[in-house]
C-alpha cells in the first residue's frame, strides 16, 4: 500500500469516528436544548425533536468541528456551533418538505414533520428553529467573546437569507416553470445548499478569531464541496436508492427541472464531482495533518449514497 493511499485510508477513518462522535454529540445537544414543556407548547417541541434528533448525516456540524480543530478550538464550542447551524438546516428542510413547497412525505426515513403532526405545527417548528439557531450563537457559552458571536450571527444570517438559502429555494421554486442554463443552475445550488456549506467552514475559523483574509483558502474549499455535494446529490436523485436516501428520488426529473445531470449527462456530472473534490483538497495544500479530516469529507461528499 502506498503513502497516498495510507493517508486516504486513514482519513476515512477518521472521518467515520468523528462522525459518529459528532451525530452523537449533536442528538444529545438537541435533547438537552429541546426540552418537551408541560404545557400547551408541547407539540410544537415533539415536532421539532422530531425532525432534529437520530437523523440526517449532521455534515455541517462536521464541517464546523473539522475547521475548528485546524485551529484548536474548543469542539465543544464548535458542537454548539453545529447544533445552530443544523438547526437552521433542518428548519429549512420541514419547510421545503411542505405542501406548498416541494410536498414531501418522508425525510431522513421518517414521516415529514406535517404528516407526522400537521402542517401549522410543522411551520412553527420551523420558524422556532431559525429563532433558536441565533439564540444559541448569542448565548455566551458560544464564545466568551461578543465579537465572535456578533460575527457568527450575521455571517449565519447572511447564509440563510435571501442572499443564500431562501434565495436558492426561491429560484428552485422558479426552475419548475423556466429553463435554467447551467450558470443559473450553478447560482441556485451555491445559494440553497452551498451557502450553509461555507458558513460551517468559515464558522470553526471564527471561533478561532482568524480575520477574514485568512480565511481564503477555506471559502474556497467550500465553494467547490458545496457544488460537489449537489452534484453528488443530482446523481443520487438518478441512481440512488430511495431506502438508503430516506428521502423520494427522482422527484427534479418529474418535475421537468434543470439539474447538473440533465444539463452535462450523467458522466460528465460526475467527472465534474470528482474534478471539484480535486480542487478543494489543493485549496488544502498550505496546511498539514490538520486538515486530514477535511480532506476525507471532500472525498465523501461525492461517495456517500444518502
Amino acid at each position: 500500500m502506498t503513502a497516498a493511499s495510507d493517508n486516504i485510508s486513514g482519513g476515512t477513518q477518521l472521518l467515520l469516528n468523528t462522525q459518529a462522535e459528532v451525530m452523537a454529540g449533536i442528538d444529545r445537544l438537541f435533547d438537552q436544548l429541546l426540552p418537551v414543556p408541560k404545557d400547551p407548547r408541547a407539540p410544537l417541541y415533539e415536532a421539532m425533536r422530531h425532525a432534529a434528533i437520530a437523523g440526517g448525516k449532521r455534515l455541517r456540524p462536521l464541517l464546523v468541528r473539522a475547521a475548528g480543530d485546524l485551529f484548536h478550538v474548543d469542539r465543544g464550542l464548535s458542537l454548539r456551533v453545529g447544533a445552530a447551524v443544523e438547526a437552521m438546516h433542518v428548519y429549512s428542510l420541514i419547510h421545503d418538505d411542505l405542501p406548498c413547497m416541494d410536498d414531501d412525505d418522508l425525510r431522513r426515513g421518517k414521516p415529514t414533520v406535517h404528516k407526522a403532526f400537521d402542517e401549522a405545527t410543522a411551520v412553527l417548528a420551523g420558524d422556532s428553529l431559525h429563532a433558536l439557531a441565533f439564540e444559541w450563537l448569542c448565548d455566551p457559552a458560544t464564545s466568551s467573546d461578543p465579537f465572535v458571536r456578533g460575527e457568527l450571527c450575521g455571517e449565519l444570517a447572511r447564509a440563510a437569507g435571501p442572499a443564500g438559502m431562501a434565495g436558492g429555494q426561491m429560484m428552485d421554486l422558479a426552475a419548475e416553470t423556466s429553463n435554467f442554463d447551467l450558470p443559473t443552475v450553478t447560482r441556485l445550488q451555491q445559494l440553497k445548499t452551498g451557502a450553509l456549506i461555507a458558513f460551517s467552514v468559515e464558522a470553526g475559523a471564527i471561533l478561532a478569531r482568524i480575520p477574514p483574509e485568512g480565511r481564503t483558502a477555506l471559502r474556497a474549499y467550500a465553494r467547490d464541496i458545496g457544488l460537489a455535494f449537489q452534484i453528488a446529490d443530482d446523481i443520487m436523485d438518478v441512481e440512488g436508492d430511495e431506502a438508503l436516501a430516506g428521502k423520494a428520488l427522482h422527484k427534479d426529473e418529474a418535475a421537468g427541472k434543470g439539474t447538473f445531470v440533465t444539463l452535462m449527462g450523467l458522466e460528465r456530472a460526475r467527472g465534474q464531482a470528482t474534478a471539484l473534490v480535486d480542487q478543494a483538497i489543493g485549496h488544502l495544500a498550505s496546511f498539514g495533518d490538520e486538515a486530514t479530516l477535511l480532506r476525507a469529507i471532500a472525498r465523501y461528499v461525492v461517495e456517500r449514497d444518502r
